[in-house]
């Protein structure tokens, strides 16, 4: 049962930002390596967290609760409202889906960052480590259109 009346629900819920820490810290991590990029670029389906045009690729960094990460200890079906969680953790796995595969059929490569790759103990190592295998996709991977960390 939810502890909260649906307007302080909707207060918290309003105050949560379309940018993520995970997203910032990976932006700089990949900034500091030399990459440059563009920001949330809305004439791409999905409005990418970063677009790469230079190498024609996006990264997503999915935040594993909204998106719905199985298999994630951040990720919980909340108790309350149990059915519209699931509905709406389905719809969201669904754009997501769509969207990659809208990129890819445009000829982008996509590649996904999930949040709990990147946080947690030993964030700053983990950080390094993606940037730096990010930065070997973009420059040498150009046979792998779809990668996920």
């Amino acid at each position: 049962m939810d502890t909260m009346t649906p307007q302080q629900r909707h207060n918290n819920m309003s105050h949560i930002k379309s940018t993520s820490k995970p997203e910032v810290l990976l932006r700089s991590h990949l900034f500091a390596l030399g990459l440059r990029f563009r920001k949330n670029d809305r004439k791409l389906p999905g409005s990418p967290d970063i677009v790469f045009p230079k190498f024609k690729a996006v990264i997503f960094v999915n935040g594993c609760f909204w998106h719905g990460h199985r298999h994630c200890s951040k990720f919980h079906v909340p108790s309350s409202n149990v059915l519209f969680w699931r509905r709406k953790f389905a719809r969201n796995r669904k754009r997501d889906k769509e969207n990659v595969s809208a990129l890819l059929d445009l000829g982008y490569r996509v590649c996904v960052v999930w949040e709990c790759s990147i946080s947690g103990s030993n964030q700053k190592q983990k950080l390094d480590n993606i940037a730096s295998e990010i930065s070997l996709w973009l420059e040498e991977g150009l046979a792998v259109p779809y990668i996920e960390w």
